[in-house]
């Protein structure tokens, strides 16, 4: 079955949640603790397109199986040419090249805004993501020692960065 990647639209949002709250709940993809709402979720996606950045979905037969985006790396006007980027499939579809489909376009879509570079921050334990990163030629540029804490034991994250 093909993945195809789309824009976000509004009825994706559940789909959204359903994979950002299994990462939150299994996972040190995010250092979240508690589960987020709909609406929640909803309000974080919205900001991120008001300010004009990309949220896209992937979806297999028109089902949500992934999604990404990018938006600030940090708030100080100097680094408006710089980007966080996130990237999720959803856990039963794992390994069908869903994450590369959304990356590809993330990166597509950055170089089109004529951004400079893009930041991944991945757990360290997360070595199929740091491993995947490379792939496109993103870079380890620096880890930051027991800065999360999670699942009752400290994480490392690791920043790793693609000159666009």
């Amino acid at each position: 079955m093909e993945i195809k990647i789309r824009s976000y639209q509004i009825k994706d949002a559940q789909a959204i949640l359903e994979i950002i709250n299994y990462n939150i709940l299994n996972a040190t993809a995010l250092y979240d603790y508690e589960p987020r709402t709909l609406e929640n979720q909803v309000a974080i996606l919205e900001e991120k397109l008001s300010k004009g950045f990309p949220v896209v979905v992937a979806t297999e037969e028109e089902t949500v199986v992934g999604f990404g985006y990018y938006s600030e790396f940090r708030f100080r006007e100097a680094y408006k040419f710089t980007v966080e980027h996130s990237v999720y499939a959803h856990p039963n579809h794992i390994g069908k090249g869903i994450g590369k489909l959304i990356l590809e376009n993330l990166i597509d879509l950055a170089k089109a805004q004529k951004l400079h570079t893009m930041i991944g921050v991945i757990d360290a334990e997360n070595q199929s993501s740091i491993e995947f990163h490379k792939k496109f030629g993103f870079e380890i540029v620096g880890t930051i020692k027991e800065s999360g804490f999670k699942f009752n034991r400290w994480l490392h994250s690791v920043f790793m960065q693609k000159m666009l």
